[in-house]
């Protein structure tokens, strides 16, 4: 056991703003006209829709099944009816739209059977399937499936459980763990076990006296000497997933790896909670605690089910008048949302309503002065001021060398920047460009192989072909071979010419054919048709007959006809 906390590098420290909405309890959002589910809760992965237009649901009834290695099945908030399978917009910067089921509710709010699992009894395979039937993501933000996040349940030492809740603004985990420590820890006990960790560590940052107490109040009562509360100092961003495990435990996990591979683990204190209700209660994730603040009249925050349309929970808030656009998420790493008719996600955890008073514009971009600041504030130790070059002259390659995928997009860089510089949006440019052209190249030799594959399948057919027609042949030969049907001219033929063999045969065969072909309809005939068939082919062969007798002439003919040699085709006289 770490007895003393460590530090990472860079960070800063924002106005916090977190009394504005932390005073008030968790109130619970009223049921909205229409709830649009998205089946695609992230990035990551989609559900596939089960249910049809017109078909009644059970509030927890599923709607969308898992699909593929990262996803997580998909409920119904409430009970009602479906109204519309379609695309709707998405709770994301660029506004595309995203498979969705509509649901009105009846106001009912009928829950489907559901008790709880008995995880002792059953399997850690089982177990991992129940959270994933029951929709358990990280609700830190990445929205990561907790089933897949839970590894092998080997190699893992020490679990933490976030609760820093490091971006201004936000108090939805704060009014949480204020709230429902209890849960949380039983939640925490769940994940430790199905994990196999050997301790459990909270971090919380020390901002949040209140959810501090409570949580160690909780912990007291539960018997269990081995959680620790740990209080982390308030600077953005201790809340990174990664920075939090280099101050609780001083590992430093590098780009490209996972905190497992170090025996470290974290999950959200709200994904312990969903856990718990899952698996005490048999709930699957329905809803999820939202901050409402900024430019508003009533802040808070609210219980909100998922697929809660964002202009109905602001209704909530009452927005000031001068509110000029809405940001979902905090103020570091949220993003304005570009519509209001977007859901609430699993991953929304706070609407900020801003004004030009609370967040003024920004002012002119100027020209880097290489002053440092971005690179000392940086906490993943990177020179911003130079992936901010190779990012404007489109130097991909080399911003790739300086590490711009180590960039967690926490905006401490363009906090600091006194040219004012919109740091982060020239990384998010390079790494879209970036992803981009990978695409391309992968699509690119996608398609070189279809090509190289349907040459390869082309030149096989025709030698598969020929081998056929070789053996095809072989076979023809061996047969007149011991049949000995053709003539011996046509057989010297054949031997001379394996062609003019299977035109003879050929000819044989269809002379064969030929003379054991009998009219049809020759049956049950009177005396005197039978008599008038007999002359027409007594005719026949006298005609036969003939025929042959003057083709065996005609050389003969022909060769007494021609003229003597010398004399002129056109009739005249020879020329002397």
């Amino acid at each position: 056991m770490i007895g003393r906390l460590f530090k990472f590098r860079g960070g800063i420290k924002p106005d916090a703003h977190k009394n504005e909405s932390a005073g008030a309890p968790i109130g619970r959002a009223p049921l909205p006209p229409r709830l649009i589910v998205p089946l695609r809760q992230s990035t990551r992965a989609s559900a596939n829709c089960i249910v049809e237009v017109g078909q009644r649901v059970l509030k927890g009834e599923r709607i969308g099944a898992p699909e593929g290695f990262l996803g997580t099945a998909v409920h119904a908030p409430t009970s009602g009816t479906v109204v519309d399978l379609g695309h709707y917009p998405m709770a994301h910067v660029s506004g595309l739209d995203t498979p969705c089921v509509v649901i009105a509710p009846d106001g009912e709010e009928r829950w489907i059977e559901h008790a709880p699992f008995d995880y002792h009894a059953a399997s850690r395979e089982q177990a991992l399937a129940w959270l994933r039937d029951c929709g358990i993501v990280g609700l830190g933000g990445a929205t990561f499936p907790s089933h897949v996040k839970l590894g092998k349940g080997a190699g893992i030492e020490t679990l933490i459980l976030n609760g820093a809740e490091c971006e201004p603004w936000i108090t939805c985990d704060d009014r949480l763990m204020r709230e429902r420590a209890a849960d949380i820890l039983a939640g925490a006990a769940i994940l430790r076990e199905l994990i196999g960790a050997r301790e459990l560590v909270v971090g919380i940052e020390d901002n949040k006296p209140e959810a501090i107490a409570a949580m160690r109040e909780a912990a007291a009562a539960a018997a269990a000497g081995d959680i620790r509360i740990v209080p982390v100092p308030a600077l953005y961003p201790a809340g990174g997933e990664k920075q939090l495990i280099r101050v609780l435990t001083g590992v430093e996990i590098p780009y490209g790896k996972l905190g497992g591979d170090y025996g470290v683990q974290c999950f959200n204190v709200g994904t312990a909670h969903a856990v718990y209700r899952a698996i005490v209660h048999g709930e699957p994730l329905l809803s999820r605690v939202v901050t409402l603040t900024g430019n508003v009249a009533r802040t808070g925050n609210w219980e909100v089910l998922i697929g809660t349309p964002v202009a109905d929970l602001l209704a909530l808030a009452q927005p000031k008048a001068d509110t000029d656009r809405t940001l979902m998420g905090g103020p570091m790493m949220g993003f304005a949302l570009p519509r209001l008719d977007v859901p609430i996600v699993k991953g929304s955890n706070c609407l900020i309503s801003a004004s030009p008073t609370l967040f003024p514009p920004a002012p002119a971009e100027q020209p880097c002065i290489r002053c440092g600041e971005c690179a000392r504030a940086c906490p993943a130790e990177l020179q911003p001021l130079e992936l901010y070059w190779f990012g404007r002259s489109k130097n991909f390659g080399k911003a790739q060398e300086y590490h711009l995928f180590d960039c967690i997009e926490c905006g401490c860089c363009a906090y600091v920047c006194p040219a004012h510089i919109p740091l982060v949006d020239y990384f998010r440019f390079s790494k879209s460009e970036i992803w981009a052209r990978e695409r391309e190249k992968a699509a690119a030799d996608q398609a070189r192989e279809r090509f190289e594959f349907r040459n390869f399948r082309q030149e096989r057919e025709k030698a598969e072909k020929a081998a056929r027609l070789a053996a095809k042949a072989a076979e023809t030969h061996a047969r007149l071979d011991s049949e000995n049907t053709a003539p011996p001219a046509a057989a010297d033929t054949a031997e001379e010419d394996p062609k003019k063999a299977l035109i003879a045969a050929a000819l044989a065969r269809a002379q064969a054919q030929k003379a054991e072909t009998r009219p049809r309809n020759t049956d049950n005939l009177s005396p005197e048709k039978q008599a008038e068939i007999a002359d027409i082919e007594a005719r026949r062969k006298v005609l036969e007959a003939v025929h042959a007798i003057d083709h065996r002439r005609a050389p003969e003919l022909s060769a007494a006809d021609a003229p003597p040699p010398g004399t002129p085709d056109d009739g005249s006289e020879p020329r002397h």
